[in-house]
């Protein structure tokens, strides 16, 4: 099943979320919470899911932001894509990023946009099978 997350995920996603980067599970503290709640009453911030029997098997974020240019239409970034380890080559992030891309159609987005930390080819070729290209923009990171 392909959805957004309800209040309930935190502990699955979060789970999902240390394949990414090694990421340790966070301390439910004040401030992690606060971020999640930000996070589910925005309505420009969606973090879509991939379930399989009750568990969160694949995720991607995808973000609508409002813009001043072509026509006023938002634009779309995709973020954390990921999927569990056991459930690759499943067709679960594509499904995600399908999703993502109704989404943004639905908000009128002129593009939809990822970035990806990756330089494996597999990971690569998945992009661009999944309609992004490489070509069209070049990306620029500072990290803070």
């Amino acid at each position: 099943m392909i959805r957004e997350i309800v209040e309930n995920d935190f502990d699955n996603l979060l789970r999902l979320y240390m394949q990414l980067h090694d990421n340790p599970f966070p301390e439910k503290n004040e401030r992690v919470l606060a971020v999640w709640n930000s996070i589910l009453n925005d309505k420009n911030h969606h973090i879509i899911v991939a379930e399989e029997s009750g568990v969160i098997v694949s995720s991607c974020v995808c973000v609508i932001i409002p813009n001043l240019t072509r026509g006023q239409r938002p634009y779309a970034f995709i973020e954390n894509v990921i999927t569990d380890e056991n459930y690759r080559k499943m067709g679960y992030a594509t499904a995600c990023l399908n999703f993502a891309r109704e989404i943004a159609k639905m908000e009128n987005c002129y593009k939809i946009m990822l970035l990806t930390g990756s330089k494996q080819k597999s990971t690569l070729d998945f992009y661009e099978q999944a309609g992004y290209n490489h070509n069209d923009k070049t990306a620029f990171i500072q990290w803070l």
